[in-house]
Formats: C-alpha cells, structure tokens, sequence
C-alpha cells in the first residue's frame, strides 16, 4: 500500500512519537509510507520534523502550521494538498492517508471528497483519523460530518472509547488498539547510583515516578494528597516528577507546600537522552491521566522497563494494566492511591514479580510490528 501520514502540528506532542513508530514498522512491512508535517520554527528545541529525519523517516513535504479546523487560504491549501495526493511524482496517488489532528482531517477530506475538483483517483484514496482523546466526540453536527462521512476509518485508544463513539459513527469503520513504542530505545544501561545522586535522593530512598506534563487535569491533587498520607509512616518516600509545564506552581509547589510534604517531591525535569535511565530508576511507576497521547506512552515505556504500575480506571489505562498481575487500578480516592503505593514499597518480592510480569507484557503486546499489522489490516479494512 501506499500510504501518506498527514499531520497539521510541528510540536514533538504526544501523538508524534507513536505515529513515527507505525511509520517505520509499516516501511519494514513493505509499504510505501510519506510524511507531510510543518517545518518548525527555527528557534524550536525539539519537533516532529526533526525528530522524523533523525529516524530515516525525512518528510516529503511540508505544510502551514495553523490552528483551527478552517482558516483563511484554505482553498489554495487544499489544491496543493490534492496536488501531492493525485500527483504520481509527488507520491501519490495514495491508498491511505492517515490523519492525526482535526486540522489534517479537514484538509483531507475536503480534498479528497468535496468540489468538482476532486478526481476519481483522489475519491478512491481512503481517509483514516487516529483519535488521540480518551474521551466521547460531542455529537455536534460538524462533528457528525467530520468522524462521518468525511472519515472511512476511526482509530480509538480503547475499545470502551471505540463503543463510545459508534453511534456516532453511524455503521462506519471504528476500532481500537493498544498503543506501541519503541521498545530498543529503552533498552539501556541504568546507572541507578549515578542518577539517584543527580536527583539528590539517598541511595535506599523508594522512588514513586510520574511522567507527565504539569497541569491541573493531570490529578497532582491526588498525588499529593497520597504521598501526604503515605510519609506519615515512610518519611524517606520521594515522589519523583518528570516533565515540565507552565503550571508547576500551582498545581504542585505550593500545594506540597501546604501539605507540608515540599521535602518529598523531586523535580526530575523533563529528559531527553537519558529519559530510559530516569525511568528505570523508579521502584514503581504511577500514571493516573491521559495527556495529549490517549495511548499513555509513559505507561508503556514503564511496563517495558518492568516497573509496576498504579494507575486509574480512566481511558486505555485499564487496558494497558493488567489488574492484579502488572499493576494496580484504584479509584480516584488519595487513600486508595496511598495503599497501592504502600502495598508496593513493603514488599520487594511483590514489587519484582509485578515489574518482570508488566515487562513481559510490554514485549509481547507494545511491539511495533504487532501495532503496524493490526494497522494495516484496519487499512485493508477500510478499503474494502
């Protein structure tokens, strides 16, 4: 098949890494996969562009980043768009393109679809959106057109968020997977002294690890609030932090503060080149939110690095944790969240046992391969 992954956002979000992930499998299946992404700013630290060439996968073409399913100028972006998918010395005519925000959505169905400019090659080429949000698409009338007709295919972090939006969907292709990562990447040394002293932690200190970005939906409240009740008993307990984002003091510093609990929390930053290493470090791992990558990437990575995993009932996260044998579900309640947690730290057999089984998990079902197959079936799927 020939394939066109479509994204609207430069930024290295959260969507981003997954998306390349299935690129490269899907290539090492055989098939022909473009990428058309904006060209970053050129102060810009990280973005998919770049992130895209480092991996073999260099964009073919690049496209405005703007924000807004429709802006002024469309319609010429819409011509060249349908320029690179019916031109066959442009890549196309492709089988699929593959949309991941709702702005490359709505440029691609008005592409392929409407006008009397769209040709037959453009109308047979199939339009697939990976929907990146754990949560129910409002059934407002655009959106009825937008996951309906103007979508052939749907992709879902879950099945519980598949079953959602059926109905919306009205009889159209809608199905859901589990996520998958790069699973050499995290297969690194771990120097856990050399980095237990960088974060200013004692060697024997249990280390509780969250990855994700500092926000209010994220439930820091929550953490907190646990990490409160559990230092009564554990005052070596630290609760290590990695990520970034412009409400860290609000929704951590000066609530931690408050609690009295500001000595327990570790401000681990946000890691790049030694992201694996940061991660394996943890004695467990606590994800309580999807962000902006419904398929709770963190998660993954820290079942892969066998950890054991606390983690709510929210979006794919019960279907990432196997209850009872990888993790630990709770409900949204600080005592709860604090007796996972403690249950954990008393027992370094239950902990071992968990983490190895959550790391055999990780191998077998976050595979690149297994998610570029399942992928390409829903393709053949949709295309039928």
């Amino acid at each position: 098949m020939k394939i066109l992954q479509l994204v609207s956002d430069w930024k290295w979000t959260g969507p981003a890494e997954p998306m390349l992930v299935l690129m490269q499998a899907l290539r090492e299946r055989g098939h022909r996969v473009d990428l058309v992404c904006p060209e970053p700013p050129v102060d810009s630290n990280r973005s998919l562009w770049r992130e895209a060439s480092i991996r073999g996968l260099d964009p073919i073409h690049s496209c405005e980043a703007m924000r807004g399913a429709l802006a002024i100028g469309d319609r010429a972006r819409v011509a060249r768009l349908r320029g690179w998918l019916e031109t066959r010395d442009r890549g196309g005519p492709y089988d699929i393109v593959h949309c991941w925000h709702s702005r490359d959505h709505v440029l691609a169905a008005r592409a392929l679809r409407l006008g009397p400019h769209a040709s037959s090659a453009a109308r047979s080429t199939r339009l697939v959106r990976s929907l990146s949000s754990a949560e129910r698409i409002p059934n407002w009338p655009w959106n009825r057109w937008l996951f309906g007709p103007a979508c052939d295919g749907l992709i879902c972090v879950s099945d519980p968020v598949a079953a959602m939006n059926r109905t919306l969907r009205r009889g159209r292709a809608v199905s859901a997977t589990t996520g998958a990562i790069d699973l050499d990447a995290l297969d690194v040394q771990i120097d856990r002294r050399r980095i237990r002293e960088e974060l200013g932690v004692s060697q024997t200190a249990p280390l509780i690890g969250v990855v994700a970005r500092m926000q209010s939906h994220r439930r820091f409240d929550l953490l907190l609030g646990a990490l409160a009740r559990l230092v009564r008993d554990r005052p070596d307990i630290r609760l290590v932090l990695i990520g970034r984002g412009t409400q860290t003091d609000e929704v951590v510093r000066i609530p931690a503060r408050r609690l009295g609990i500001e000595a327990h929390v570790v401000f681990a930053g946000y890691r790049v080149e030694d992201y694996a290493a940061v991660l394996g470090t943890m004695d467990l791992f606590t994800f309580l939110v999807p962000g902006s990558d419904g398929t709770c990437r963190a998660l993954l990575q820290a079942a892969a690095l066998g950890l054991p995993l606390v983690g709510t009932r929210r979006g794919a996260i019960p279907e990432i944790i196997s209850n009872g044998r990888t993790g630990v579900l709770v409900a949204e309640d600080p005592e709860e969240l604090a007796s996972a947690w403690a249950g954990f730290l008393e027992d370094s057999q239950r902990r071992r046992t968990f983490g190895e089984a959550a790391k055999r998990d990780a191998a077998i079902r976050f595979r690149p391969d297994r998610f570029a197959a399942w992928t390409e079936r829903f393709y053949r799927e949709v295309s039928s």
